[in-house]
């Protein structure tokens, strides 16, 4: 007869075993956003992102949009009780560190997506509002309405380009001068809204020299940080989706918010440097730019004539001057 095999003595307990792997769990982050076949933004731009930055990603869909990498085309707005038993059905077995929110499909879906937020209130919600303007006018106006009641109360930073949060949260401004950071910021906190972190803000050329844009945090108080990038001549699908979702993950994982909207931009930054056209359209971010092998000397990366990415990514703050992709 052949005796048991002994115990070793050094394996952990089952609890030891549990908490191990508690703590070396990602954090998870809750993705509500239009499906996007294109990849190049929407949910699976976001799940790409936050799997980028260490966190796992829990998808929500609200909206099927038709589209490729030059347009949208049309949307199918899921049913917002369904949004709600997707989001319900997860929430009742994972435990959530950070939200973010995009496109929301509709007004009813808004409504349905605010009133599981606040049953979180002290989970970081990242909202992210994209240029809306391929929606017809009947849908945008009641869309956009929701979004300012239900939505912004809710948000701890609310992303955007500078035009689509100008004509979002002022839309009566009328001065040659555009909006600052803080007075978006100021508009944004009457509705509840902590900080906005603003990007494309257009900032004065000299002749002959490189145009550069600015990306700005902002409290009601004033401008928090932020970082100054050279302009890219091209056009991209998906950067605004990368940014919001990569700055959820940051908060989810307890990053101090101004580091994370730091690291936030320059990984967002990284990503269209070493970015691709998979079709006809515009170029879409390399989440996983990082990952691939450093080109050999002479090689080209990108198919559109843009310099191969530098194999250096260990930087941990911004370029101030980027390169160009044309």
């Amino acid at each position: 007869m052949t005796s048991s095999p002994t115990p070793h003595t050094d394996a952990p307990a089952d609890g030891a075993v549990d908490a191990l792997q508690e703590a070396s769990a990602p954090a998870c982050v809750m993705s509500f956003n239009a499906a996007d076949p294109s990849g190049a933004g929407g949910l699976a731009g976001d799940v790409s992102t936050l799997a980028a930055m260490g966190a796992h990603g829990l998808p929500i869909t609200t909206s099927i949009l038709l589209r490729d990498t030059a347009e949208i085309f049309d949307h199918h707005a899921l049913d917002a009780e369904v949004v709600a038993e997707q989001a319900r059905t997860v929430l009742e077995d994972v435990t959530v560190a950070g939200w973010k929110v995009g496109f929301l499909g509709s007004a009813e879906a808004v409504s349905a997506v605010a009133e599981i937020l606040s049953d979180y209130p002290d989970v970081p919600l990242v909202s992210y509002l994209p240029n809306l303007g391929w929606l017809d006018d009947d849908q945008a106006q009641p869309y956009l309405e929701a979004f300012r009641e239900l939505i912004l109360p809710a948000t701890e930073v609310l992303v955007g380009n500078h035009k689509t949060l100008t004509d979002f949260l002022l839309p009566d401004w009328d001065s040659e001068r555009p909006a600052s950071a803080r007075e978006l910021a100021v508009a944004a906190g009457e509705r509840g809204t902590r900080y906005v972190l603003v990007t494309g803000i257009m900032l004065a050329a000299k002749a002959g020299s490189d145009q550069f844009i600015d990306n700005v945090l902002a409290s009601p108080q004033g401008a928090l940080t932020g970082e100054k990038f050279e302009m890219f001549e091209t056009s991209f699908v998906g950067a605004g989706d990368t940014l919001s979702a990569a700055l959820a993950a940051l908060l989810a994982a307890g990053a101090e918010l101004q580091a994370a909207v730091g690291e936030a931009l320059a990984f967002m930054d990284q990503t269209l440097d070493s970015g691709f056209r998979p079709g006809m359209g515009g170029v879409v971010p390399d989440r996983f730019f990082w990952a691939s092998p450093p080109p050999e000397d002479g090689d080209e990366a990108l198919a559109d004539g843009a310099p191969a990415p530098e194999p250096e990514v260990t930087e941990t703050k911004p370029k101030t001057a980027p390169r160009r992709m044309h």
